[in-house]
């Protein structure tokens, strides 16, 4: 009720903001004002009732000018604590019969008194703050004449004739009361209007928070699934494969095997133990701190015949380069040797072959790698990923690849041996 509360903008450090938070300021000002003028001009007329003697109906205008003073005070405090806390009771339903209940007592006041007329001005603007506009007009006009006729009444009344400045006073005053309430209307509905605003922009800045926030989390599990696939589970699996190896060396009474063999498991793990550290840290392998990616595919390949070995398998592995290498950036060493790793160990695991080769080669605007095995072959098109997370390499090979706007093709068929081949490009945009 009152002449309106405006609820503090929010904070969103931007124009719209500060301008709200301007325009509120502008309306606090004058709602104050509004306020403090009501009581100063209330108590005037008090002071100069008592100061003509309280006798007889004095007594009752006195009692009906405090009665006026705690219904406005009460609807102007219980308005206020709603603006500032919305939980609280809501007075707005009842701000007509408010405005109706200060109306009658000033009507009443002003029928005892000349002295509580001018309290008009300020109800002009509980009017046009609580009235639509039209109503709000219509009460200011019957207002304004209420304070000509009281002013006349207690002037002598059909005894006299009515004064000019009895008629001019109240109705500058009106028309004053009507432009600066409108004023006063607009400023408040541009502050709601910048308020609401404000507050769409912190919501949407707290969901674009969220959703980036979850964009840099999922980011990071897709990093960690794919760093875990192609170092630590294939590790791990060959280390299991190896280990099973080396118990049946021992059964088999051949000591010297199974020692190579769980010498390659320390390897391995070892290896596997020095990737976890470096891609939690967000490092690139330390296979390639140690060794260019040449140098890193070759013992890749090295090791794959080892491993192959020790699995009772055999495997020629070998590397090859083509052209001139040239010096790469970390994500494309990286990609180009998680791709090598993920495709040796698939042949390892699946493909059954003889003979693997791993091609590198740099050509004009791109570099490329070729991944070839002799073995069984597949259906690229009909490979699930599997409940125990097989199966997924392929796809976050793809996903390393499209990453660095690089290309992928695996072509096979049972029977006729795999090729995986990538292709990343060279220049000046290169990441």
């Amino acid at each position: 009720m009152g002449a309106g509360n405006v609820r503090p903008p929010a904070q969103t450090g931007d124009t719209a903001g500060d301008t709200a938070g301007d325009t509120a300021l502008i309306l606090r000002v004058l709602r104050v004002s509004l306020h403090v003028g009501f009581a100063v001009l209330l108590l005037v007329a008090v002071v100069r009732l008592a100061a003509d003697g309280l006798r007889g109906a004095g007594w009752l205008t006195l009692g009906l000018a405090l009665g006026l003073a705690g219904v406005y005070l009460a609807g102007t405090v219980l308005e206020k604590r709603h603006a500032f806390r919305p939980g609280r009771f809501n007075p707005r339903p009842y701000a007509l019969w408010w405005l109706a209940a200060v109306c009658l007592l000033w009507l009443l006041l002003i029928r005892a008194s000349p002295d509580f007329v001018w309290l008009a001005f300020p109800l002009f603007f509980l009017q046009l703050h609580l009235l639509p506009r039209r109503p709000a007009l219509a009460a200011i006009a019957a207002s304004t004449v209420l304070v000509v006729a009281a002013l006349w009444l207690h002037n002598g009344g059909p005894a006299s004739a009515l004064q000019l400045p009895m008629v001019l006073g109240p109705v500058f005053g009106a028309a004053f009361a009507v432009v600066t309430g409108l004023a006063y209307r607009a400023l408040y509905r541009e502050a709601e209007n910048q308020r609401l605003a404000a507050e769409e922009l912190r919501r949407t800045r707290a969901e674009l928070a969220r959703r980036q926030h979850d964009a840099g989390s999922l980011a990071e599990r897709t990093r960690l699934a794919r760093e875990i696939h192609d170092t630590l589970a294939q590790g791990f699996s060959s280390i299991v494969l190896i280990g099973r190896s080396a118990e049946q060396a021992l059964a088999a009474g051949d000591a010297a095997a199974a020692r190579d063999r769980l010498r390659t498991v320390q390897e391995t793990a070892a290896a596997n133990l020095a990737e976890a550290r470096n891609f939690v840290r967000g490092l690139q392998s330390p296979e390639l701190e140690r060794r260019s990616l040449p140098d890193s595919l070759r013992r890749l390949c090295a090791t794959t015949e080892s491993e192959a070995a020790a699995r009772g398998a055999l495997l020629a592995c070998r590397f090859e380069v083509e052209g001139v290498p040239v010096e790469l950036p970390n994500a494309y060493r990286t990609t180009l040797l998680r791709a090598a790793q993920s495709s040796l160990a698939n042949v390892l695991q699946h493909a059954g072959a003889g003979t693997a080769v791993v091609t590198l080669s740099f050509v004009g605007t791109e570099v490329a790698m070729d991944i070839f095995d002799d073995g069984a072959g597949f259906d690229p098109a009909a490979v699930p990923e599997r409940a125990d997370g097989s199966g997924y390499g392929l796809r976050s090979l793809r996903e390393r690849v499209a990453a660095l706007s690089g290309t992928l093709a695996v072509e096979s068929a049972p029977g006729e041996g795999t090729v995986v081949a990538v292709r990343l490009p060279l220049g000046k945009d290169t990441p």
